[in-house]
């Protein structure tokens, strides 16, 4: 089997993150074939679950050396999986997980290879892409030379697929575990529990900034509208860095790129890179008691008023309703 296109489907070891195949948008565009690979030890339902997709093939690589995304491991399987399919193009999406084992993939493939890729166009018989750069105040377009490419792409810039009628071949990919390099070792994982969902995949987003003062504030003010709303909390970075919230709640440029259907910023004021992290939210909601506040020029409804004034009555409302 041939294919032009090999997709990097990202998982928790439960179910596959939903962002990753947003990167199916992206290859369609491309145009020929394309196949999705899974890397893992266990994961027999989660590719029963990528059949509809209209790949010609999911790839499974299945084994106990593969159980931990050792990024040395992963990028070894990727790379040897793209050659066989013939793959010249390769894509993840933009998360922790394809940064970290993209790159190392990109090199044994020999590849040029692209970040935060959001736009693609063909004109005159040439490929180009667009990414942002200066914290996402401008976007850069760029050509790669050559046939191979490797692409990572911000998932909110493309839209999730439509699933296809026909259903796609599972094919295992053999692993000889013993043969893989060992430079990294697996010492232990720590996940936080939270009842709430992902924050890049929520469809309602509750954002919080330095304003709510103390941790206490926060979790009672974006925590309880979040609750009420069933959506996912995020944080400025400088809400992050005064402890008000957990590094992996950080929206932006230096944190993670959110697309909720609404994202509500709680005295959050609008720099750049935070800017950057949300401007593909379809409706943005903007809380705060300066008028001049750079978010209100994004946002669309605006409220001038102090959040600790202003969400307790609309957390009361909404129980209320």
């Amino acid at each position: 089997m041939t294919a032009r296109t090999l997709i990097l489907v990202e998982h928790d070891r439960r179910e596959v993150k939903r962002p990753s195949l947003h990167a199916i948008t992206t290859a369609r565009a491309l145009g020929g074939d394309y196949a999705l690979l899974l890397l893992g030890q266990g994961l027999d339902e989660m590719a029963s679950s990528l059949v509809s997709y209209g790949a010609a093939a999911v790839l499974v690589a299945d084994d106990e050396a593969l159980a931990e995304p050792l990024a040395d491991r992963y990028a070894v399987v990727i790379a040897q999986a793209a050659q066989k399919l013939g793959a010249t193009t390769l894509i993840g999406h933009s998360s922790t997980f394809c940064k970290d084992i993209l790159p190392r993939a990109a090199a044994l493939l020999d590849a040029p290879m692209l970040t935060d890729v959001v736009a693609i166009e063909e004109k005159d018989g040439a490929t180009t892409y667009q990414r942002p750069v200066s914290a996402g105040t401008m976007l850069a377009t760029v050509q790669l030379a050559g046939e191979k490419r490797v692409l990572i792409i911000r998932a909110s810039a493309f839209a999730a697929p439509a699933t296809d009628a026909a259903s796609s071949p599972i094919e295992r990919l053999e692993v000889d575990g013993s043969s893989l390099p060992g430079g990294t070792r697996f010492v232990s994982r720590e996940e936080r529990v939270s009842d709430r969902p992902d924050l890049t995949e929520a469809r309602v987003v509750i954002g919080g900034g330095r304003p709510l003062r103390d941790k206490e504030s926060f979790d009672r003010l974006v925590g309880g509208l979040a609750d009420l709303l069933g959506g996912a909390i995020g944080a400025t970075r400088a809400a992050v860095d005064t402890g008000l919230a957990p590094n992996d709640c950080q929206i932006g440029q230096t944190g993670k790129v959110i697309a909720p259907e609404l994202y509500i910023a709680l005295g959050i004021s609008g720099a750049i890179q935070h800017l950057a992290g949300i401007k593909d939210s379809r409706v943005i909601v903007a809380i705060n008691k300066d008028p001049d506040a750079p978010i209100f020029q994004m946002a669309t409804y605006g409220l001038v008023g102090d959040v600790h004034q202003v969400v307790p009555q609309l957390i009361k409302a909404l129980q209320q309703s």
